[in-house]
């Protein structure tokens, strides 16, 4: 596979964040102000909006933007 084939994730990525740091979706959901159906179908996505992924990237206080751009340095 080439590098820049892989794909990125980043409902993944979040899902993965959420659990390492031991929060409930139920938490995520009131943080984001949005419901839980709602995340469970981030999770499934490879792609969300800015203002969705900023707004989990301070609810976790991990910036989820920087993840990206290692993503991208490790594709070029």
């Amino acid at each position: 596979m080439e590098p820049n084939s892989e794909v990125f994730h980043i409902g993944q990525r979040i899902k993965s964040e959420l659990a390492k740091q031991g929060r409930t979706i139920t938490w995520l959901a009131g943080e984001v102000h949005c419901t839980r159906e709602n995340l469970y179908k981030v999770f499934r996505k490879s792609y969300i909006s800015t203002d969705m992924l900023f707004s989990i990237s301070r609810a976790l206080n991990h910036d989820f933007f920087v993840d990206c751009s290692e993503q991208l340095q490790r594709w070029s």
